[in-house]
């Protein structure tokens, strides 16, 4: 009975053995069926994401010299971004960069900041000499512009992305338009305008009855954003353009996915850059943590003065330079280097303005 009850225990200790192996490989199984899963998924994720990253127009410009500095303090990223005066952003043929902005990113504290620089700003422009600084987009594309602001600023830009009207414009209108309010000196210029820009983007849009606050469309803000006509002209042009960006940034950090995906959609198209799909993916990522912390017009001193043409002179250049790098690079040791020295005492000598204090700031 004894030997009985051995035999048995010692099948049941088999059996056992054999159930919980059967269990380790079914586990085994549907763990490998649900990794394999996640990484369809993830493909499928990834290959949709960067099927729409791939509708951007990629501009690779490593093999370009863009003349970055090294005098820059360390965690700041800066990117330019381009506004240029034509319907086909691809083609730079003959495009002036209407609107030049520096969107500079302390990467430890997320703070982003804004810097506009007029287009009118006299620069020197390799290969064309001394001119306005929105020649260079025109005269080289997004290289030359970002070796120019480089050049004449002391940066170390190696970023861009240009839009179009129709693009900021086609932007805005999927987003839910943006509120700005409209004085009374801008009220006739708005809607003078507003045909005008209907007429460059293909949408239509209303001329607005009165000053007050609304609730702008694409071309509307388009518009707001292109008056220089007025008191202030150029200066408080830059101002509005900053404006509308940084609306526009507040609207897209509370969009849905929905409305995302429709700007993605209708918006990467139209946009040229050399910002790489990674590293677009890692912007989106954090944009709820980015904070627009401040925004300026630069030069801060300059006086107008016709040449060949009207310019806005920097009064002058190198002191320019070093309180730009003093304020937004938070760098009160920051040093002119020689070569915008030499620039400075060029436009110095050219213009014949010299002091702050006969200067206008801005």
């Amino acid at each position: 009975m004894s030997k009985r009850g051995k035999h048995v225990a010692k099948k049941t200790t088999k059996n056992g053995k054999k159930n919980k192996n059967t269990k380790r490989i079914s586990m085994k199984k549907v763990l490998i069926t649900f990794i394999t899963l996640l990484v369809l998924i993830a493909g499928i994720v990834c290959g949709y994401i960067f099927n729409k990253l791939g509708r951007i127009d990629y501009t690779d410009l490593s093999n370009e010299d863009l003349g970055i500095s090294e005098n820059i303090k360390e965690g700041y990223r800066n990117i330019a971004l381009f506004a240029v005066d034509t319907r086909n952003v691809k083609s730079n043929q003959g495009s002036r960069s209407d609107g030049i902005i520096i969107l500079s990113i302390n990467e430890e504290t997320k703070d982003v900041r804004l810097v506009s620089v007029y287009r009118d700003t006299y620069a020197e422009v390799e290969g064309h000499g001394f001119t306005k600084i929105t020649h260079a987009y025109a005269y080289g594309g997004p290289s030359l512009a970002i070796r120019t602001l480089n050049k004449n600023l002391d940066l170390n830009i190696s970023e861009f992305a240009t839009v179009n009207f129709e693009s900021v414009a086609d932007a805005i209108d999927l987003m839910g338009g943006i509120e700005v309010t409209i004085t009374s000196e801008e009220l006739p210029q708005m809607n003078k305008y507003i045909k005008e820009t209907s007429s460059i983007t293909g949408i239509q849009a209303n001329t607005l009855p009165s000053a007050g606050t609304y609730n702008l469309n694409g071309v509307q803000a388009v518009t707001y954003g292109r008056i220089r006509k007025i008191s202030g002209g150029d200066y408080k042009r830059t101002e509005r353009m900053r404006t509308v960006i940084m609306k526009a940034f507040e609207k897209a950090k509370q969009m849905d996915i929905g409305t995302l995906n429709k700007v993605i959609d209708t918006v990467l198209p139209e946009v040229q850059t050399n910002i790489t799909s990674t590293e677009i993916l890692a912007l989106a990522a954090q944009i709820s943590s980015y904070n627009i912390s401040g925004n300026m017009g630069w030069p801060y001193e300059t006086k107008g003065k016709t040449l060949d043409a009207w310019y806005g002179i920097p009064v002058t250049l190198e002191t320019n330079v070093q309180r730009l790098h003093q304020e937004l690079f938070e760098d009160p040791e920051y040093v002119v280097p020689e070569t915008v020295k030499q620039i400075s005492d060029s436009i110095v000598q050219k213009t014949g303005y010299t002091a702050p204090a006969t200067s206008v700031t801005q």
